[in-house]
């Protein structure tokens, strides 16, 4: 497949996924899928040595495997432009986003960073205001709002199927962390439970903030304040690892976001409710080519994934690739926010002025969001559940 007017692959830097990394293989998996993009560089280790050895697995020439994330961007910068990279991947631990984005940024690449955007909210909002003020695309994968059962539904919201929304229910339970998981240097589990990598939540920061982003997305409804509840129940853990959330919005709904990382034998349940005045929807990721539609009085509706079905919206045949009766999931969602941001790209590439708020891939405002709801959530908990603002300036509509 071409890029339009580019008529050629998308020239991907990845920071980060060297060899053992898991979301860093996602990410490259996710960007050629549709041949539209290819590794040409990386700085794939804070360790050189690594990075290098690491190069072989993503056929990358051993002259652009750096160093440093600065070294990739300053001698990529100094190639040809038929030659530098496009964009950069941003896929380290949380504490490294917001540097690397904004090197990115300001070096004029474009950004697709790995989510939670950044460390704090402020640094979130210096990395949007740094965002707003150059000529890049910045896309953040909230991967599961790349699902097409998800467009679907968003889609369904948006045209007034459900009619007003009053209600929002968004769970993401696992159990990975029942036991003391990081006391055994397993890597995934020792940065996520350490503050300093981690930042100031733990199950909140890593999983509740994709439920609360896709009833955002799909409902499309602003939030105004929040009343959260932390706990850690695991002795000697030092970030929470289960927790509850309420959410106004500002039309008067209220929605739920719980998060677990310590329920027996739960995998990764994300699972979604939504209640209108005229119907209600669920989506749940561990069975992602199935939604329900409910009315009172009306058999229950199943939407299968099926492009060529005349029940599925522009946005749900849009995100699909396989006839039905084909799973596509978790690579493919990934793939959908990577190709929604090569679209951008292009039409960046060829002087097309493009929306850079209200898009079909999560973006740098929503990552602001993300962490504000991360910072609030944290703090109201800290207050017993205290109600606290949650609205952003930001916000996407």
């Amino acid at each position: 497949m071409t890029n339009g007017p580019l008529r050629r692959k998308l020239r991907m830097g990845l920071v980060g996924g060297g060899q053992g990394s898991f979301i860093g293989r996602v990410h490259t998996i996710a960007a050629c899928l549709d041949n539209r993009a290819q590794v040409v560089a990386g700085a794939f280790s804070s360790s050189p040595e690594k990075s290098l050895a690491s190069a072989e697995d993503y056929d990358v020439a051993e002259n652009r495997a750096y160093g440093s994330y600065t070294e990739m961007f300053e001698k990529e910068r100094a190639l040809p432009a038929g030659e530098r990279i496009d964009f950069v991947s941003v896929t380290t631990p949380n504490h490294t986003h917001f540097e690397i984005a904004r090197a990115a940024v300001e070096a004029g690449f474009h950004v697709v960073c790995d989510k939670p955007m950044t460390f704090t909210h402020a640094q979130a909002e210096e990395l949007a205001q740094v965002v707003d003020k150059s000529n890049v695309v910045f896309a953040l994968t909230h991967n599961y709002t790349g699902y097409p059962l998800v467009r679907q539904a968003r889609e369904m919201v948006q045209s007034g199927e459900l009619g007003e929304i009053q209600a929002i229910r968004a769970n993401y339970i696992q159990g990975w962390l029942r036991t003391k998981l990081e006391d055994s240097d397993q890597k995934q589990a020792a940065w996520r439970t350490d503050p300093s990598k981690s930042g100031v939540a733990g199950c909140f920061g890593d999983i509740a903030t994709h439920a609360y982003n896709l009833g955002r997305y799909i409902s499309g409804l602003l939030p105004q304040e929040i009343s959260c509840h932390l706990r850690t129940f695991v002795p000697g853990r030092k970030l929470d690892d289960y927790g509850t959330a309420i959410i106004k919005y500002d039309n008067g709904a209220l929605g739920t976001v719980t998060a677990s990382q310590i329920s027996h034998g739960r995998e990764n349940d994300v699972f979604i409710e939504i209640d209108g005045t005229l119907g209600s929807i669920q989506w749940r990721q561990e069975e992602p080519n199935v939604l329900t539609f409910r009315q009172n009085g009306q058999p229950h509706k199943l939407y299968t994934r099926d492009p060529n079905a005349p029940f599925m919206n522009a946005s749900g045949k849009a995100a699909c690739r396989l006839p039905s009766g084909h799973p596509e999931a978790f690579f493919e969602a990934f793939a959908n926010i990577y190709t929604a941001a090569f679209d951008a790209m292009v039409a960046k590439s060829s002087g097309e002025s493009i929306e850079t708020r209200d898009t079909i891939y999560p973006n740098v405002h929503d990552g602001v969001e993300g962490m504000l709801f991360i910072e609030q959530a944290v703090a109201s908990s800290q207050q017993n559940g205290a109600w606290l603002p949650l609205s952003c300036d930001r916000a996407r509509k």
